[in-house]
């Protein structure tokens, strides 16, 4: 009994360092820690992550699945990257879906969730001269939006996306005034949904995601990198 016991709890410790594995590269992916064509060596990861290689290589097998990992001949894994007609593509998809839980969360957010809304565009006007922070609370945002629009399968469909725009170098908050302008955006898209204006809450969010491509593409023209 003893040993089942210990052959348990060894299992479930090995899924959850794997799962902190994933959450690791995954964030650091996603902060623009390790940008699209890093190398990604097993070695390297575990030290910089203090965790063992066996965690760190399933990490990496499970990001290869999801599409953010990727193989290059003779340099091995790397950060996958999008080039611009996924990233158009994305950005297209995004607006879509953005829209319609925008539409929804009009419908179906309590009053409560909207106030956490009110909130968060309040906090996120104080941090604009941090736009790594202002990158992770605009991310929690989004999240606490999808999740005001009671729909489990619009909510999936969103955190799948949610990978892909990992891969999106940079982030558009770097733009000259971007920052002020999206939280001014995150604003209208809370009060059309207070005002329980379910059109009028998709055409700002739908509104909110043009405007951050044209960021995007700014950044691009910026920066010289026509890949993402």
């Amino acid at each position: 009994m003893q040993k089942k016991t210990a052959a348990k709890e060894t299992a479930r410790l090995g899924k959850s360092t794997g799962a902190s594995a994933y959450d690791l590269l995954l964030e650091a992916i996603e902060g623009g820690d390790l940008p699209p064509g890093t190398r990604l060596r097993e070695t390297e990861l575990a030290a910089r992550f203090s965790i063992s290689r066996t965690p760190v290589r399933e990490a990496l097998k499970r990001l290869e699945t999801q599409g953010l990992v990727a193989h290059e001949p003779h340099h091995g894994a790397i950060v996958a990257w999008l080039d611009y007609t996924q990233m158009a593509e994305l950005y297209y998809m995004r607006e879509v879906l953005e829209g319609t839980a925008a539409g929804l969360a009009a419908v179906h957010a309590t009053p409560t969730e909207i106030e956490v809304l009110r909130e968060m565009v309040a906090r996120d006007r104080e941090m604009l001269d941090d736009t790594k922070a202002l990158a992770a609370s605009n991310r929690a945002f989004h999240r606490q939006l999808h999740l005001s629009a009671r729909n489990r399968f619009l909510s999936q469909t969103l955190s799948n996306m949610r990978l892909s725009l990992a891969l999106l170098a940079g982030t558009t908050l770097n733009v000259p005034d971007r920052g002020g302008e999206a939280q001014d955006e995150h604003g209208a898209i809370v009060e059309a949904i207070a005002r329980r204006d379910q059109a009028g809450a998709e055409a700002a969010a739908r509104a909110h995601i043009k405007a951050a491509f044209k960021a995007r593409l700014q950044l691009i023209q910026t920066d010289g990198e026509p890949g993402v």
